[in-house]
């Protein structure tokens, strides 16, 4: 596999730290936007990403470490589509990635709008047949279709559940949808934790404990940036009033880690960034990096 070079890897760090065949975790770009239906830019957000993450420190204090050169960091090229969309552009996201898990890569998707997720959470549902996944969101993304496009931004997760399943999907942050998506996730007893309930303490003041216990061993999270509040992160397609903040999601992995319950994988998506305003990207920067900590090394 192709990476990047050091002035345009993620953390900008030396060959030696980024090299593919030394590196446990990899990172790929895939900057597909064919159905933002709001604000669009989401193509940009992998370069982004990756951009702010040179101003991002080494050393995480929380963990006493350097997990990039602990573990080493590869950055591949962006995927190229070539003029391919839907399905076909989530088949060449699959097969990718199936390469990497096959490789014994740990692997961060950086997206992208969300209808990408679908792919990589695919591949390692393949590896790992008893995972969870923990998505992060403003919206549900449960629709049959939106704009007559199944494959739609909006309707990720429904495509996830045709090969998934129900019974291991957590849900944060979730603040817009339709009655059909409402009753979808009634109906199908989908673990949704709505930031309204949150608001109002439904679970306490420990509602991450509560979100972390419906959770197996095995974790794949997929994160659209647009699940903060928009004075954090402004910078996405749809922001939503009342969402969540950074301590407050970090306070999830924390407690994920008490429960020894372990990343085995996560894409980070619809970030859009807005010229001139840096700190959202950082923010998505400084995120990605943290997750790499929660991996199952």
């Amino acid at each position: 596999m192709k990476t990047k070079n050091i002035s345009e890897n993620f953390l900008a760090i030396e060959e030696v730290y980024s090299s593919y065949e030394k590196s446990q975790i990899v990172v790929l770009p895939v900057p597909y936007e064919h159905t933002t239906s709001y604000g669009q830019g989401t193509s940009l957000g992998p370069e982004a990403i990756i951009a702010a993450s040179h101003y991002v420190e080494f050393y995480d204090e929380e963990f006493h470490s350097q997990l990039c050169f602990d573990k080493g960091i590869a950055t591949l090229y962006p995927i190229e589509f070539n003029g391919k969309y839907d399905k076909d552009a989530l088949d060449v996201i699959e097969q990718t990635v199936d390469k990497l898990l096959a490789d014994g890569k740990l692997v961060v998707t950086l997206g992208g709008e969300h209808t990408i997720s679908t792919a990589p959470i695919k591949s390692h549902f393949k590896k790992y047949p008893d995972m969870s996944i923990l998505h992060f969101d403003a919206h549900s993304d449960l629709r049959e279709n939106y704009e007559d496009n199944p494959y739609s931004h909006a309707s990720f997760m429904h495509r996830v559940v045709e090969f998934f399943g129900t019974k291991n999907i957590t849900q944060v942050g979730i603040r817009a949808q339709c009655i059909e998506e409402a009753d979808f996730i009634r109906q199908n007893n989908i673990n949704t934790f709505y930031a309204w309930q949150i608001r109002r303490k439904i679970w306490g003041d420990n509602w991450q404990k509560a979100v972390v216990d419906t959770l197996s061993e095995n974790v794949y999270v997929t994160f659209d940036v647009d699940c903060f509040d928009p004075s954090l992160m402004p910078s996405t397609g749809t922001p939503e009033p009342s969402g969540l903040f950074y301590a407050e999601v970090l306070d999830i992995f924390y407690e994920m880690q008490k429960q020894n319950k372990k990343i085995i994988g996560f894409d980070v998506v619809e970030l859009s960034p807005i010229e001139g305003l840096h700190h959202p990207d950082l923010t998505t920067a400084s995120l990605v990096y943290k997750l790499m900590h929660y991996l199952k090394f």
